[in-house]
């Protein structure tokens, strides 16, 4: 079955597969989601606090901040001897009874279909995507051709212009024209998650690679001034922490987080790295502008720099705009005095206001 639900303490309904199975034979790959009982952001420390209490099950866990992680439990199958929906119920309920954190957990084959899966789920509840093609099929075939990931918005509008508009379709199109479509490579790989191949193995410890920060609403927001305020104010905290840690970062996500407990989540690959604020504002304006949400009632607004390195060995196109220049000499500017009188000791006007 496709997609079999639970609730919190207790394992998804529906036949659960033998222990120990081996990597080809079922899901293997569960992606928690994890939400507070109060609404509130999970926070930094509370956050690595529920990493180690998954890392009790299996050290292949994969930190996706601010409140996702992933982990690769084929070894823990066969060593506690339980069968993923019953490690799924463990982990709920470890998590509400040390942390009062209840999560949404997705189990499929490979990272893709369990973050996919994991989307779906309500919080308190776990969605399975079982091991067989058919199941496969079954669980992306009517999807949008935006919810695969690794699919962006130009990528979607190109294939959604040739009658390309839902996953089963791209599944069924030659790999030739995909490739035509958007290029060799992309092609290929939009062509295997059609198919549910995702080749990504499970990468502990990559949490180091990236950092985040959430802006949660008091109430469900549904004005874009205030959403792009919020937005604004995480690239002003995001960039002005990569300054301070010597680093630079390659990319951005944006996640938001609607009133119906769903969220969406889209990437951009900079044109080159970055610790400038002005960079980061400007991507996740382009990222907040290509999701569409028009009058949609947001509950909060998470930003992550992925990619990170260090700042010294990161090329930067010169420029001769005088602007640019200026704008970076108020940023350095700006950084010490927060770094002498505190984070909040100086803030845009907009921010301020």
């Amino acid at each position: 079955m496709t997609g079999q639900r639970g609730v919190a303490g207790q394992p998804a309904a529906g036949p659960a597969p033998a222990a120990g199975p081996e990597p080809a034979a079922g899901a293997t790959v569960l992606c928690v989601r994890m939400r507070r009982l109060d609404g509130e952001p999970l926070g930094a420390p509370l956050y690595t606090g529920l990493l180690e209490l998954l890392g009790e099950l299996t050290p292949l866990v994969q930190p996706a901040p601010p409140d996702t992680a992933l982990l690769d439990v084929r070894g823990a199958l066969r060593y506690f001897g339980r069968s993923a929906p019953e490690l799924a119920a463990l982990i709920r309920v470890r998590a509400l009874a040390r942390y009062g954190v209840d999560c949404a957990i997705g189990i499929a084959g490979n990272p893709m279909l369990a973050r996919m899966a994991a989307a779906g789920a309500p919080c308190g509840g776990t969605v399975r995507v079982g091991p067989d093609p058919g199941a496969v099929r079954e669980f992306l075939d009517r999807r949008p051709v935006a919810a695969l990931h690794g699919v962006g918005p130009k990528a979607a509008r190109t294939l959604c212009a040739y009658g390309l508009d839902s996953v089963g379709r791209v599944a069924a199109a030659p790999p030739a024209l995909l490739r035509r479509l958007l290029g060799a490579r992309a092609g290929r790989e939009v062509h295997e998650r059609a198919l549910g191949i995702d080749r990504t193995p499970v990468r502990p410890g990559a949490a180091a690679r990236s950092l985040a920060a959430e802006r949660p609403f008091a109430r469900d927001e549904l004005d874009p001034v205030r959403h792009r305020r919020a937005l604004l104010s995480l690239t002003e905290e995001l960039g002005a922490l990569l300054r301070a840690r010597g680093q630079v970062c390659r990319a951005v996500s944006l996640t938001v987080r609607c009133a119906d407990r769903t969220g969406l989540t889209r990437t951009r690959t900079l044109a080159e790295p970055t610790s400038h604020s002005a960079d980061l504002t400007a991507a996740a304006y382009a990222l907040y502008a290509a999701l569409g949400l028009q009058r949609a009632r947001v509950r909060a607004l998470s930003l992550r720099v992925e990619e990170l390195a260090p700042a010294d060995r990161a090329a930067h196109q010169l420029s001769f705009d005088p602007e640019d220049e200026k704008a970076r000499r108020l940023e350095a500017v700006a950084d010490r005095v927060r770094a002498r009188f505190g984070p909040h000791a100086i803030a845009r006007g907009t921010l301020a206001a």
